[in-house]
């Protein structure tokens, strides 16, 4: 196994439910709010395996032997730039269901959860 890094799965697993949860089809307000809330706790995890970097890319550049597709893992987390930084920028519901199951790939992958 590749990883270093022994995570509390149940403070992972229970956060990821909050925010798997909180994503609602009905509620477009909660498509932005549950991408930010699993990129934020994909660089909790990151942050935690004490890989080196400023920003949240500089430590997925660095994770990127870790995940089982480094580009699903980019793409949500450049959704997740877009919706923090362009205004007006808004997503499908299809859009954050999919940037959220490659950050739960990416968290799996990590045996985060």
């Amino acid at each position: 196994s590749k990883r270093r890094y022994s995570f509390d799965k149940e403070e992972y697993q229970t956060a990821w439910l909050k925010i798997e949860n909180g994503l609602r089809k009905d509620n477009k307000a909660s498509y932005p709010t549950s991408v930010i809330a699993a990129d934020k706790l994909l660089d909790k995890a990151l942050t935690e395996m004490a890989l080196p970097g400023k920003t949240m890319g500089d430590r997925l550049k660095r994770a990127g032997q870790y995940f089982s597709s480094v580009n699903s893992v980019w793409y949500a987390h450049k959704m997740r730039n877009q919706i923090a930084h362009e205004h007006g920028f808004e997503i499908s519901y299809e859009q954050a269901k999919h940037a959220l199951a490659s950050f739960r790939q990416a968290l799996k992958d990590l045996e985060a959860i």
